[in-house]
């Protein structure tokens, strides 16, 4: 079985010389040491250190070099757009608030599809849009924290 000894960033390397493809949702894609089949059948192990955010269009360099696309699955998300630069940092505070993941694209905050969230989105204003897209949310603080996490008193 193939080890993975690097991880190309997207864009730094030709995506078309891909010997296979790894198509994983963003739960899938975070992940520290795994087996994984390519859609053509290449089987290797990812065995990281640490659990590493794999993004779509990376490259997982196999032990004889050649490399794995990493595909990011289709997920049902919505996407958020506020009236104004200050409205859009309230609607992702309240986000944070809730520990919800989330992905920055261009101006518009993009969660996974969540009725709950989406009706409160709505009522603080927000315009939301329905759409299937691969889901790369931003990577959390880099080390692990321990504090008790009652908001109220």
């Amino acid at each position: 079985m193939h080890h993975v000894t690097a991880i190309k960033p997207a864009g730094e390397w030709n995506a078309v010389s891909a010997l296979d493809r790894v198509v994983l949702d963003a739960v899938d894609r975070l992940r520290r040491r795994i087996v994984l089949t390519g859609e053509r059948g290449t089987t290797f192990l990812l065995d990281l250190a640490k659990p590493a955010a794999l993004r779509d269009g990376e490259g997982l360099v196999l032990d004889d070099g050649s490399i794995v696309l990493v595909r990011g699955k289709q997920e049902p998300l919505i996407e958020i757009v506020a009236e104004s630069a200050r409205d859009t940092v309230r609607l992702a505070w309240h986000l944070g608030n809730r520990h919800t993941d989330v992905q920055i694209v261009g101006g518009k905050i993009r969660i996974r599809h969540d009725p709950v969230l989406e009706d409160m989105l709505r009522g603080l204003g927000a315009a939301l849009t329905p759409l299937n897209a691969p889901f790369d949310p931003e990577a959390g603080a880099p080390a692990p924290h321990e504090h008790e996490h009652g908001h109220g008193r």
